[in-house]
């Protein structure tokens, strides 16, 4: 089986999380302190070098379930990836980085430490949601 990678897009940092080769479990996660073109060719990188079959992204909705700016701005970001050939699936994020903010919390980081982090934590939560679905949705023969 390929990985799967998630993505929590965002203007300055974007969380990256891969799964494990199993498609059970999220595994590395890391942060991307680059934007534009660069992040595009990042993204492309990482998922050929870890056999990614699948890119989850995150889609920012308002809790009403609406969009807005950043799940337009999400959803140009997607169509740049997907014109490179990538198969993309959104996925919706509400609440993911709220609960990186929580875990951190618990784990008492504080300022530049939860900055670095808190982006790989929300891409992380976006691919354990996505993998459960999809490991919940297979039936047993």
């Amino acid at each position: 089986m390929n990985r799967i990678m998630a993505i929590d897009y965002g203007d300055k940092r974007t969380g990256v999380a891969l799964s494990d080769l199993t498609g059970t479990l999220a595994g590395q996660s890391q942060t991307l302190d680059v934007q534009g073109k660069s992040l595009i060719a990042a993204i492309v990188k990482l998922a050929e070098d870890n056999q990614v079959e699948t890119i989850v992204v995150g889609l920012p909705r308002n809790m009403d379930g609406s969009h807005g700016f950043r799940a337009e701005a999400t959803k140009e970001f997607t169509d740049k990836l997907c014109a490179r050939g990538l198969n993309i699936v959104l996925r919706d994020e509400r609440l993911t980085t709220v609960s990186a903010h929580n875990i951190l919390n618990k784990q008492n980081k504080r300022g530049e430490k939860r900055k670095a982090v808190v982006d790989a934590i929300a891409a992380s939560l976006i691919l354990q949601d996505y993998l459960d679905f999809l490991n919940n949705s297979i039936t047993p023969m």
